[in-house]
């Protein structure tokens, strides 16, 4: 027989066999073909099948009789085999690809689900611009490994986009790479919102007795005798861990930097003891808002007593839902404490301190009985002994604190 009848009988039988063949199969089919035809078989069968030389001689070795036993029947390569994946040769890979994403990143604060602004076409272009790494559809895989997904579009928005959004998050997000390169401790802070005291309903479900559920009031009417619970906390980036502040009184400026300092004296020195600087992230509104004159006073105060610059980033209008405390601690607490009532200061402090994620969060709480002052006024004369340099990128955003004796640099 002719070589190119040969290779046209070779390629018929394949076409109409290969459908029902398994990788192994194949392997071992490719490899009879060959051995049949004798010397030059297997390059005829490659012509004719485009299966690679290799994969050929590989079937050639599982007929021998040695190997025949080689896998079990339903195994069809051996352990290991097959092309390594990107993520295992490449280990920076996943990071980067995180990295690529986190100035863009968004989320409900209420879930651990996020999505992303930016294209995996961009992402994957991003990380191929030297060599490639990775494809858009690998790329697409990791992220939902990490909790991203496609997202419709969802009414959250709390005013107007500023022009200088996006441009604000990707001066967060290099700010806080320096930082973590300089070992120098990066906090996102908030407010929770206030809890009733006593036994009222908390949303969700918990396991209990059919008939045993937890008993409740009907009407969520305040109870005059018992005050609302202000959690204030503050979310170690970095470390991924947290201290929350439980206020009775008014959730004011001053509360906000107390519980900052708390923080610091009971978890953040003993892990940053050569820090000489703090960056701290905040929404643009609230106690800690970037309008709020005592909250500049009060920072001035802690930067004196622990002799540090204070580094400030505000999150731009409309933007405060992606506040990483939102998404990386205050969603675990509510769920830690679904569908249990907060009868006292004591049930909400324990609840909050035992919150815990697979990913290794940890968070410290503790009561603040103290009474805070509402609506304290500050004069232009105060405001001007504070010590704060201004970023020349939106200084009202970006600035930084430094104790009284020392010469603010930028």
């Amino acid at each position: 027989m002719e070589a190119k009848d040969t290779v046209d009988t070779i390629y018929n039988k394949y076409r109409k066999i290969t459908p029902f063949l398994t990788e192994r199969a194949r392997r071992i089919w490719v490899g009879t073909e060959a051995e049949s035809l004798g010397y030059g078989g297997q390059r005829i069968v490659h012509k004719a099948t485009g299966v690679a030389i290799n994969t050929i001689r590989q079937g050639i070795r599982e007929l021998k009789v040695e190997n025949a036993q080689l896998l079990p029947s339903e195994q069809v390569r051996k352990k290991g085999g097959g092309r390594k994946l990107n993520i295992t040769k490449d280990s920076s890979l996943k990071n980067d690809i995180l990295e690529s994403v986190e100035s863009s990143t968004r989320g409900d604060p209420e879930a651990p689900l996020l999505w992303c602004s930016k294209s995996l076409r961009n992402i994957a272009d991003t990380l191929n611009k030297e060599n490639h790494r990775a494809s858009h559809t690998h790329v697409g895989k990791i992220l939902e490994q990490e909790g991203y997904s496609l997202q419709v579009n969802r009414k959250t928005n709390e005013g107007g986009d500023n022009p200088d959004r996006d441009a604000q998050f990707t001066f967060i997000s290099n700010k806080t790479k320096d930082f973590q390169s300089r070992n120098q401790p990066i906090i996102s802070v908030d407010t929770k919102k206030k809890e009733l005291i006593g036994e009222f309903k908390n949303p969700g479900v918990e396991y209990a007795k059919k008939g045993e559920a937890v008993k409740v009031n009907v009407y969520d009417f305040i109870d005059e005798t018992k005050e609302k619970a202000s959690p204030y906390g503050i979310y170690d980036i970095t470390k991924n861990n947290g201290w929350v502040s439980v206020g009775i009184s008014a959730d004011t400026a001053e509360f906000s930097v107390n519980s900052i300092r708390e923080w610091w004296n009971e978890m953040g020195k003993s892990v940053y003891s050569e820090a000489q600087e703090i960056y701290i992230n905040a929404d643009g509104g609230g106690s800690n808002g970037s309008r709020v004159r005592l909250w500049k006073i009060e920072l001035q105060k802690l930067a004196n007593e622990i002799g540090k610059v204070i580094h400030v980033s505000h999150f731009p209008p409309g933007t405060s839902k992606w506040n990483k405390i939102e998404h990386k601690m205050f969603c675990f607490i509510s769920k830690n404490w679904r569908g249990k009532p907060l009868i006292d200061t004591a049930t909400i402090v324990q609840l909050i301190a035992n919150t815990t994620t697979k990913k290794g969060l940890t968070i410290r709480s503790k009561l603040d009985q103290r009474t805070y002052e509402k609506g304290i006024k500050i004069s232009d004369e105060e405001l001007a002994q504070v010590n704060i340099l201004k970023n020349s990128f939106h200084g009202e955003w970006n600035y930084q604190i430094a104790p009284q004796e020392y010469q603010v640099i930028i």
